[in-house]
């Protein structure tokens, strides 16, 4: 068991997972004082050792369902008429039960049996009898074979739309609510639509335990793996991934603030004082063994945010902005501006707003960035920029500039650029594109690399806070 736990960390330290040696440890001497065959408990305790952020718990019981999967077979003829068999679970692996073509009959129960089976299951609230009847579905429908590289997806798809799940939630939705009272109705709908969601996470974990018993916990977990908030790729992440995303930015925003406020305390000595120095030499024969430092006065740099917000990279900007924004007490001052192919200043929305994302919305709604022809030209609006703000772009200032360079064949006008980086402190450019797409189709990002200090990939919140981490 002890070393399932060892791969079982390494699985979760290469999702992304912190998890240091002395939480192994601990993890170790939690398992020796619980029931391990109590599955329940075995997971909470390790997650209580080894997960320290919420937003990872998804990604940690992926992981545990590969690592610590049931080893349970569908149901047997020796059950009884519920589905309970006498040692009330299913019997072991490798019993010999078919695995079933995908067309149907490789478990003893008939197609009527097992939706009444899940039926009661599901209305019972009973647990145990729903993840049976969910390894009965998948013997049944999901058509899985030995050693085919088919990911569980594909299973999961066919096993749900055999069960025929919408008239499953209507059957319990009836069963819990009477025709005339419509609130109690709705209610029961909502209930009975959790209920099915349960059981689509049933399928999900029994669909695991047969492909690692096919085809091993580790080389599973590679495929299965979740990435983590913090890793995932903000330019096509799905409605609930930017969800969780948003959820991960408010705990970024007060850490980099930290981080960055502790930096600049830390800085307690500033440039050799020359004078002070020679003078104080004088003892060693002017040898100058004792360097002497003037006082520090570390200065907040100032940000000014150009964003591109067109369709393509509107996520990555939101999120920037945002994240810079929460953070702006870090910063002397800081300005941004939004453009596709006209350009307009947002500062204004920022102030007097708690929460950064309520200003986000409204730039969403009222920045007025459209000049043309809706598309983005990086050109135009930079240009733009450069007629009017360029006189307030200084030596303390760092401008940042957001989006993936494609400018859709306008014309680059990389010399404005150019202008910047000769005003300002650094010129910086984050690309939410992988670096192996820059300069490919309408990217002209070559054409702004040589005026800019850096380029950054920029496509995760991790990536974001590194780089914002060393803005002070």
């Amino acid at each position: 068991m002890l070393n399932v736990l060892a791969e079982f960390v390494g699985e979760l330290r290469a999702a992304g997972l912190p998890v240091s040696m002395s939480e192994h440890i601990d993890a170790a001497r939690a398992m020796r004082v619980i029931d391990l065959a109590d599955r329940r408990a075995l997971r909470d305790s390790l997650a209580a050792t080894l997960v320290k952020d919420g937003d990872h718990l998804p990604v940690f019981y992926t992981a545990f369902d590969v690592f610590f999967a049931d080893r349970a077979a569908p149901p047997t003829g020796d059950e009884t008429p519920d589905g309970e068999s006498p040692d009330g679970d299913a019997g072991s692996p490798g019993s010999g039960q078919p695995r079933g073509d995908g067309g149907g009959s490789s478990t003893p129960l008939s197609a009527e049996q097992l939706a009444d089976l899940l039926f009661r299951a599901l209305r019972d609230g009973d647990q145990t009898a729903l993840n049976r009847g969910a390894r009965a579905a998948v013997a049944r429908y999901a058509g899985m074979e030995p050693g085919r590289p088919v990911g569980g997806t594909y299973y999961l798809y066919r096993t749900l739309r055999s069960l025929e799940l919408d008239r499953l939630e209507a059957r319990l939705t009836d069963e819990r609510a009477a025709e005339d009272d419509q609130l109690a109705k709705r209610l029961a709908r909502d209930e009975a639509r959790a209920r099915i969601e349960n059981l689509k996470r049933a399928v999900e974990r029994a669909i695991r335990e047969r492909l690692v018993e096919d085809r091993g916990s580790s080389a599973l977990a590679k495929s299965v793996r979740k990435p983590l908030p913090e890793d995932l790729d903000v330019m096509h992440a799905n409605r609930e991934e930017l969800a969780q995303l948003e959820r991960a930015l408010r705990p970024l925003s007060r850490k980099l603030a930290t981080r960055l406020a502790r930096r600049r305390r830390r800085r307690r000595r500033g440039p050799v004082d020359l004078r002070h120095t020679v003078r104080r030499s004088l003892s060693t024969g002017g040898v100058p063994l004792d360097l002497r430092f003037k006082p520090p006065r570390p200065a907040k740099p100032e940000i000014v945010v150009i964003a591109d917000v067109s369709g393509s990279v509107a996520s990555f900007a939101r999120f920037t902005l945002h994240l810079v924004h929460a953070i702006s007490s870090q910063f002397s001052k800081v300005r941004s501006f939004v453009f596709v192919d006209g350009l307009d200043e947002v500062t204004d929305y920022f102030d007097g707003v708690d929460d950064p994302a309520v200003a986000v919305a409204r730039i969403n709604a009222e920045a007025d960035v459209v000049a043309f022809d809706g598309h983005s030209d990086y050109g135009r609006a930079l240009l733009s920029f450069h007629e009017r703000f360029a006189k307030d772009v200084t030596r303390r200032t760092t401008v940042l500039i957001l989006g993936d360079g494609r400018n859709n064949y306008h014309q680059a006008h990389a010399e404005v650029v150019a202008d910047l980086a000769s005003r300002a402190r650094n010129v910086f450019w984050l690309n939410p594109e992988p670096a192996s797409y820059w300069n490919s189709g309408d990217s002209i990002i070559d054409q702004y690399a040589p005026y800019c200090d850096r380029v950054v990939e920029c496509r995760t919140l991790r990536q974001l806070e590194a780089f914002v981490g060393g803005l002070s």
